[in-house]
């Protein structure tokens, strides 16, 4: 696994010894949800959300984000591992422990977000979860946000939501798909 692009175009990330836990987002998939991103990463403040290996978020960095927060529960060493390696580490902040409460703690500090990535596990109701505390929450994801989810193939049932709309959707082969995801208000206001 490497950065695509950018400041640390073509560096090579540590992953974790045996894959258990984390299941990193193939080359081919990120390079598609970066050029679908294009210009909305240059300055943007990045939360990545079951970050794994540090993948999306510092891709997002080596193309122009300005920081990036991390949150994982087992891998916050290697997270930092890879952005020393990646010479990004001055615009890294590592949160250690379970993603919901990191959320919690970030939304009560008024903490906002520009682009939010959401990699969990599959089949664990996890993304639909996050997806729900971001819908409901009044922080972490800024009103001209975007919030980008990848979930399994199979994963369709999208949950009710009341503040955010699904924009976009793609499929890579049977394994994964991307959803993206803004706020509702903010693209009626654009449209009018």
């Amino acid at each position: 696994m490497r950065i695509i692009t950018g400041s640390a175009r073509g560096c090579r990330l540590k992953t974790p010894r045996g894959q258990e836990t984390t299941r990193p987002t193939a080359d081919r998939v990120k390079e598609s949800l970066f050029n679908i991103l294009g210009g909305k990463v240059q300055d943007r403040c990045v939360l990545d959300l079951f970050a794994g290996t540090g993948n999306l978020g510092l891709e997002a960095l080596s193309r122009g984000a300005s920081s990036a927060v991390f949150v994982d529960r087992s891998t916050a060493a290697l997270i930092r591992s890879n952005a020393v390696l990646t010479h990004l580490q001055d615009r890294v902040s590592v949160y250690s422990g379970d993603v919901f409460a990191a959320m919690a703690q970030m939304a009560a500090q008024q903490r906002r977000f520009d682009l939010i990535f959401c990699d969990p596990p599959y089949h664990r109701g996890l993304w639909e979860q996050a997806l729900t505390a971001i819908d409901q929450s009044d922080g972490l994801m800024d009103r001209r946000g975007i919030m980008v989810v990848e979930h399994g193939a199979d994963e369709m049932e999208v949950p009710s939501l009341h503040r955010l709309v699904r924009v976009m959707n793609r499929r890579y082969g049977h394994t994964t798909q991307l959803s993206f995801f803004q706020w509702r208000a903010y693209l009626e206001e654009a449209g009018s």
